[in-house]
């Protein structure tokens, strides 16, 4: 077919000029950030500094209210932007002025300011909401827990969507202060420390600051009525920690495990290296579940997870992800493994502390309760997928990658590297690529087909991997070998991430 070429007319062509050429750059920001598991999550054309969240929250009717206020730069030029978030919107305001908004997909909030942004701006986003997190459900479940006397979020990969507007993906961390009013005889727990708590008709507020870099579903509130217990470390961090008053008969073993973080955290650190936060605890509401997370400077343990006693095991597993997981967060949910892998190699490195079983024999043992044909081998720890990111395999296919570059390196190179990734990294984002390379240059060996073997292939490594790894006894043991001590609190964990709901993108 051929085209006719139309000439403007004269008025039309001035019009057309008078357009600055800049125009054509402003469009709307990406409303995911581009993770492979999770392409909802998280928008692009801005990054967040800072989330002031101003909310009041009454525990018997689930009402909570709140004024999010966001501090960000724009990425590009932008004439619309999202966020993620799903309770009713009454009002948004950009730089002050009102902004139109509309909702689609899942979570998604699209933000249209009254006039565009320039790329490199400094913008503040507030954002007016009210309604009742349990309420919500995408993809058929709500993230809050309703608790006897009150509410609690912690949930990964994504929690905020229930109550607070962000841009929810690890990629955009920011730091926090989270100010909460519940009724008097109510307690609000969050992030970070507490810097004032205030009563007025009726009504008391907790402010809490999380002022490091802090990723959004890491961010957790809890609601309730709690004994909390405050101490220090040997090094002057503030340790707070809170339990259920109506834990009944899981009190004490809840209580005796996340009272022991003083000493797991003052461990790690020999491990690790310093702290990366300005503050540490954990707590333990009266939620039915047996799932535990890591978020940031104040782990939630689900009641069951201390079904069969007391275990501190779990603690040390959730504390260990403050360095890795919080500080050195994942770029894509599919590095999912510079998580995982470390935190449960961190627990067999404190078996091996407490006599209970070595990294080398919890290894041998693990290598032998799988034989080749197991899926366990199926699930590759490097890229796993997303309805395997959380299987048993990733914790301990992954925490067998790091016994055998252990053996590979040696210990003074390997703790080495336990201790200067976080630091080198701390408080951003890496792959599992990102630390084959690093480890790799720090310690001056080929690496790459360890690692290959261990993380990426969907069978069992055997000889001469295995044999570099474990020795020939591994590769053909003359008998089973035996089961550490420790075996069975480690894999009480194993459920620590199961919440049950399954992936909701």
């Amino acid at each position: 077919m051929r085209h006719r070429l139309i000439v403007p007319g004269a008025a039309a062509l001035s019009l057309l000029l008078a357009i600055p050429a800049s125009a054509a750059s402003y469009a709307p920001g990406a409303p995911g950030a581009g993770d492979s598991y999770y392409p909802e999550s998280g928008n692009g054309g801005y990054d967040v500094s800072h989330y002031d969240l101003r909310l009041k929250y009454q525990p018997t009717t689930d009402l909570l209210e709140g004024t999010a206020t966001l501090l960000a730069k724009t990425t590009q030029d932008l004439n619309r932007f999202n966020l993620d978030f799903g309770l009713k919107v009454s009002e948004i305001r950009v730089n002050g002025k009102k902004a139109s908004f509309a909702t689609s997909g899942k979570h998604e909030l699209e933000i249209t300011p009254a006039t565009p942004l320039p790329k490199g701006k400094d913008i503040s986003v507030v954002v007016r909401y009210a309604g009742k997190p349990s309420e919500l459900k995408i993809d058929g479940y709500s993230a809050w827990h309703r608790t006897p006397d009150g509410g609690v979020i912690a949930q990964e990969p994504d929690s905020a969507v229930w109550w607070f507007p962000s841009n929810d993906h690890p990629t955009d961390k920011a730091t926090y202060d989270i100010s909460v009013s519940v009724p008097d005889g109510n307690q609000a727990l969050s992030n970070g420390v507490l810097l004032s708590q205030t009563s007025k008709l009726g009504w008391t507020r907790f402010n809490w600051r999380s002022d490091k870099p802090q990723a959004p579903y890491l961010t957790t509130l809890a609601v309730g009525k709690f004994d909390v217990t405050k101490d220090t470390t040997a090094g002057g961090l503030p340790v707070i920690n809170a339990v259920s008053k109506d834990l009944g008969s899981y009190e004490g073993s809840a209580r005796a495990s996340i009272e022991r973080t003083t000493e797991v955290t003052e461990w790690l650190e020999s491990v690790f290296g310093p702290y990366p936060f300005n503050s540490v605890g954990g707590y333990v509401p009266n939620v039915k579940a047996g799932y535990a997370l890591e978020t940031q400077t104040r782990p939630f343990y689900g009641k069951e997870a201390f079904t069969n006693g007391t275990n501190v095991s779990v603690v040390v597993h959730e504390i260990a992800h403050q360095w890795y997981g919080d500080s050195v967060s994942v770029k894509d949910w599919k590095d999912i493994w510079v998580n995982e892998g470390f935190a449960r190699y961190s627990q067999w490195l404190w078996s091996e502390k407490e006599g209970e079983g070595t990294g080398q024999e919890l290894a041998d043992y693990v290598y032998a309760q799988h034989p080749a044909d197991d899926p366990f081998w199926k699930v590759k720890p490097g890229d796993p997928g997303p309805d395997n990111q959380f299987s048993g395999a990733v914790y301990d296919r992954g925490a067998l990658t790091l016994q055998a570059l252990r053996n590979e390196v040696g210990d003074r190179a390997f703790f080495g590297l336990l201790k200067s990734w976080p630091t080198d990294k701390k408080y951003g984002n890496a792959s599992v690529r990102d630390f084959v390379t690093y480890a790799e240059r720090k310690t001056g060996k080929p690496l790459a087909a360890l690692f290959d073997a261990w993380l990426f292939q969907p069978s069992k490594p055997s000889a001469p991997a295995l044999k570099k790894a474990f020795g020939a006894r591994s590769a053909a043991p003359a008998k089973a070998p035996a089961q550490p001590k420790s075996w069975k609190s480690i894999q009480a964990t194993n459920t620590v991430h199961d919440t049950g709901h399954g992936h909701r993108h």
